[in-house]
């Protein structure tokens, strides 16, 4: 049984699976860079909720049903131990984790979207021959357009998740969130590590941040990005040039919210 539960959340190519890496250095901790417990409960969410057998649920069972779904995707859990659930979906749901798990924390990874942009164009340029879900399989097409699909806030790899983080940043449940900008933890790994747990009040863990070891080839090739997910070894910060048109940074300037002290009305703690 679950016991005690956080979730990692926030944008695509943002840092979680460098932070999800980091994590599950520590024995106690279970994490990993995805998972589909997200869905799974969207899915028997909407089943008690609409159609022919949705009134033998009150609210009760619903609840018990969806913390069966945590339940049973990680079975033989200790109390001492602590989940991390991953997926860009939870800030959608965020009083939802409220009531089935209130004292769990939201932990979102962020990046200027031009940077995020930038990154998967890097990632394409470095797989030609390869053709990505992410833009359907599609070939052809110019950055413009690949753009547009990424930022559709219905179902775009970046707008969707940038949309439900500013959803859940001015609502209600915005004193769960936990926020990491990527340049925080590339840069200063140990200090916002030690600054996670103190927000977490789980006991402090030493990470070797020059062996970090975690990669999923079989779910990259599954979306014709090789490599998407494999973490360098040693944890640093390198600069390089950006790879997409200057216009396209200038266009998304603006859309670091977090980083507007003003736009910060709830008090959202930021590492």
């Amino acid at each position: 049984m679950v016991h005690r539960l956080h979730l990692i959340s926030g944008l695509p190519r943002s840092g979680s699976t460098l932070l999800c890496a980091l994590l599950r250095q520590n024995p106690r901790f279970r994490v990993a860079m995805t998972s589909p417990v997200a869905s799974l409960c969207g899915v028997l969410h909407q089943k008690m909720c609409g159609g022919e057998f949705s009134v033998f649920f009150d609210d009760p069972k619903r609840a018990a049903m969806l913390r069966g779904v945590f339940d049973a995707y990680y079975p033989h859990v200790e109390p001492e131990h602590v989940i991390f659930d991953t997926n860009r979906t939870w800030t959608a749901r965020s009083a939802l984790l409220r009531e089935l798990y209130p004292q769990s924390r939201l932990v979102c990874c962020v990046r200027d979207i031009g940077w995020i942009i930038d990154s998967i164009e890097k990632m394409l340029a470095q797989n030609p021959l390869q053709l990505s879900r992410m833009f359907n399989f599609q070939p052809g097409g110019s950055v413009y357009s690949r753009v547009d699909m990424l930022m559709n806030s219905e179902n775009g790899l970046i707008g969707l998740p940038w949309s439900t983080l500013r959803e859940a940043w001015f609502g209600d449940e915005a004193k769960r969130l936990i926020i990491i900008p990527y340049e925080h933890l590339v840069k200063e790994p140990e200090r916002t590590l030690r600054k996670l747990y103190d927000e977490l009040g789980e006991p402090w863990f030493a990470h070797d941040l020059n062996n970090v070891i975690y990669d999923e080839p079989d779910y990259d090739a599954l979306l014709g990005m090789p490599g998407l997910h494999k973490v360098r070894e040693k944890v640093e910060y390198r600069e390089r040039k950006p790879c997409i048109p200057p216009d396209l940074f200038a266009k998304y300037a603006g859309s670091s919210f977090w980083a507007k002290p003003e736009l910060n009305t709830r008090g959202v703690k930021i590492l």
